[in-house]
């Protein structure tokens, strides 16, 4: 069976904002698959303005909060970046990739399907690290 992987439509680039991005930020991870103990919150973090685009750097930090641990021992931060490209036409929809804190690999939500995995493997590899000191 192929595994369906779920995306959301794009802003166009004419019609982007840094609040509007975020919001679709959000949109696209009520796609994900995630247990509801995961709580996050998602931020702005800065643009930056390349030769041939436009980049739009955003955070999303995860954790598990407990009744009696509520403030976390460990997070797990996705980075988002949306482009603009200056080379395509304004009605074109921006470009959006992910990566995870741990991880070089950049991911595009159309190709690649979240993994609650992925938070779970970063936040006990920090408590590991965190036990050792």
């Amino acid at each position: 069976t192929k595994h369906i992987i779920k995306n959301i439509q794009w802003t166009t680039a004419k019609n982007f904002t840094v609040e509007g991005g975020r919001q679709q930020i959000e949109e696209l991870i009520s796609t994900w698959d995630i247990h509801e103990s995961w709580l996050h919150h998602s931020e702005f973090l800065e643009e930056e303005e390349l030769k041939d685009s436009k980049r739009y750097h955003y955070r999303a930090c995860w954790g598990i909060p407990t009744r009696r641990k509520p403030i976390p021992r460990a997070t797990a931060s996705v980075y988002f970046v949306i482009v603009i490209s200056k080379f395509k036409p304004e009605t074109a929809p921006v470009e959006v990739f992910y990566r995870l804190e741990s991880s070089r690999l950049i991911r595009r939500p159309e190709q690649c399907q979240f993994r609650e995995k992925w938070l779970k493997d970063i936040i006990e590899n920090k408590i590991v690290c965190i036990e050792r000191l």
